[in-house]
């Protein structure tokens, strides 16, 4: 999504009204619960909001020049890796193994096998079509922010103690939306 992205793919900055500033703090706070006791400092309601579109119908929302959250046409807002480091526990985790972590600091998708394999973890109540980060084996901070493809259920699913059956475990389990060291990476960090 934002692997050369750049400050040149911006077509439009608006500052925007109140009621729709309102509009998009509560989408957060709905999407994010466990950002509710810091949202005013996350957000604060004295600053200027200003939603900037970008191509490829992606919106940033940026306060004080930092980009905070971005969504991609109407779907669900999700924060920035810089404001996930800073609050790590307010989205679902997923892990992939050690093997995987080049991938996806490329870009690549997230694979089924990669969360499933020994050193994967996964959360068993992620649905599909839900924002998550994505951790690596071994490391503390998220490397990437995705959107699943598919249940964790589907993606591996436990019968009892003995024996382990995966229901689908091949092709995309998450889409990764933004990585560390991307276009986006380097807008906020630069």
């Amino acid at each position: 999504m934002f692997k050369k992205f750049s400050s040149e793919d911006v077509s439009a900055q608006n500052q925007v009204k109140a009621s729709v500033q309102r509009k998009i703090r509560q989408s957060i706070a709905e999407e994010y619960p466990g950002l509710e006791p810091v949202l005013d400092d996350i957000l604060p309601k004295k600053s200027p909001l200003i939603v900037t579109k970008c191509q490829n119908h992606l919106n940033l929302v940026v306060v004080n020049n930092v980009p905070l959250f971005f969504n991609i046409r109407d779907g669900p807002y999700m924060p920035t890796l810089r404001l996930l480091h800073q609050y790590p526990n307010i989205m679902k985790k997923l892990q992939v193994d050690r093997g995987a972590i080049r991938f996806v600091l490329a870009g690549a998708n997230i694979m089924c096998p990669g969360l499933t394999s020994p050193g994967g973890a996964l959360d068993d109540e992620v649905g599909a079509e839900t924002p998550v980060a994505i951790m690596a084996e071994g490391k503390q901070h998220a490397l990437a922010i995705g959107f699943t493809k598919m249940s964790a259920k589907d993606m591996f699913h436990a019968v009892d103690i003995y024996e382990v059956r995966r229901t689908i475990n091949k092709g995309i389990g998450v889409d990764n939306m933004h990585y560390l060291n991307d276009g986006l990476w380097k807008v906020c960090h630069g």
